[in-house]
């Protein structure tokens, strides 16, 4: 298969993933419409104030990320490969009177509407793995920061991989399941979908050969999302997991700075 028919594949899935997630206790978009935030406590501590700044998301699902920075302050947009999430995401926008843009497209096609780069370029859980190169991916990323402009990714930790029998490392060829969605309506929405693992050393080494500095790397024993098997949560809103009795990093953050 060419990497458009597994971008297919994808999209179809998350078509499908788009659907279920919206109306899913998981995400709680009654919450989230009477003014509750959907971001989590990492990317909140580590990327701080957003106001009055021009913010690009990567891979935004159904935009509720987005549309949470745009409380915030941030002029933002949002980039997705489903329609249907975008669909929604727009839908969110116009029903929350939040100027916000949102853009169907895989990463590595997307073309910002304006001349000029953005002050932040944000990406969050569970969304590099459906790239298989992230050379391309960091490339994006830098061709659409401004000089001075600040790169944010917290995202699951590639252990994770390794612990549920997939590669560490990436691989040519995508690993392809036929599963269903983390949510707990998900039983409709099962799809075949195609990921490639990515280590810590090459999200770091991407964003270095682009231009990136990275000013700060960081590792965490929990994640905000009871979203792998067997976690445990210890404290409200973090979810733990042990192996062999010690606990596993769930989730890293790389906040970055473009410098060229």
């Amino acid at each position: 298969m060419q990497e458009s028919d597994y971008f297919e594949m994808n999209r179809a899935g998350w078509d499908r993933r788009a659907a279920a997630h919206f109306d899913s206790n998981f995400y709680d978009l009654p919450g989230f419409l009477a003014g509750e935030t959907s971001l989590r406590e990492i990317e909140l501590a580590e990327l701080g104030d957003v106001s009055g700044k021009s913010l690009l998301h990567l891979q935004c699902h159904f935009g509720m990320d987005t549309l949470s920075w745009a409380r915030k302050g941030a002029i933002c947009t949002g980039v997705d490969l489903s329609p249907v999430a975008i669909q929604k995401a727009r839908e969110l926008a116009q029903e929350l009177k939040l100027n916000s843009e949102f853009v169907c497209t895989d990463v590595y096609s997307f073309q910002r509407s304006g001349p000029d780069p953005y002050d932040i370029v944000f990406t969050s859980y569970g969304a590099i793995c459906w790239l298989p190169d992230l050379n391309r991916w960091a490339e994006v990323v830098a061709s659409n920061l401004a000089v001075g402009g600040r790169f944010y990714i917290a995202e699951f930790h590639p252990i994770c991989d390794l612990l549920a029998g997939y590669s560490y490392f990436t691989q040519m060829q995508p690993d392809v399941d036929e599963e269903g969605t983390y949510t707990e309506n998900g039983e409709g929405a099962i799809a075949k979908l195609a990921t490639w693992a990515h280590p810590m050393s090459s999200v770091i080494n991407a964003l270095l050969n682009v231009g990136i500095q990275i000013e700060r790397a960081s590792e965490f024993p929990f994640s905000p999302y009871n979203c792998f098997e067997g976690m445990v949560e210890r404290e409200p809103g973090r979810f733990y997991l042990s192996h062999k009795g010690n606990d596993v990093p769930i989730v890293y953050s790389i906040t970055g700075r473009k410098v060229a």
